[in-house]
């Protein structure tokens, strides 16, 4: 079983991490961060909508209008932005309707715990990671993105 995070949310985690990169360097544009990202413009525009209503990100109007953090970056934790675009993580298994029937079957007990466990580790991750730790390990890392020559 892969557990896999939406599109959506991983490009909301970009869009994020893109304008922790910038830290406070000003308001950055849809169309900067859709560019740098590779994120569709108009779902770029909708995600971060979304992280507005939430508070994670601020909107700013006029010319030089765009985007910011609404908070330092060291503050904004993975598990807002997951939280913000899916609601709790989780990575919805369990036992409830895994029998046709609809009855207990030995070992629904077990298994609901380790998944209560899973959940609860994932969501302790999520919440312990920054969008300030995922730029340091980024910057840490020795990858550069590979440009895009095509026209």
């Amino acid at each position: 079983m892969a557990i896999r995070i939406s599109k959506r949310c991983g490009y909301a985690l970009r869009a994020v991490l893109e304008l922790a990169f910038r830290g406070d360097s000003g308001p950055v544009s849809v169309q900067e961060i859709a560019g740098v990202q590779g994120i569709p413009p108009r779902f770029l525009e909708i995600i971060l909508n979304e992280l507005r209503q939430a508070g994670i990100v601020a909107s700013h109007r006029g010319n030089a209008g765009g985007y910011t953090l609404a908070d330092l970056p060291q503050r904004v934790t993975v598990a807002q932005v997951i939280e913000a675009i899916e609601g709790p993580i989780s990575i919805g298994a369990g036992t409830v309707d895994t029998n046709e029937k609809g009855k207990y079957v030995r070992g629904d007990a077990a298994l609901d715990q380790l998944w209560a466990k899973v959940n609860a580790s994932m969501t302790r991750v999520c919440r312990d990671a920054s969008l300030e730790t995922l730029a340091d390990w980024e910057r840490r890392s020795q990858r550069s993105p590979v440009p895009d020559y095509s026209i």
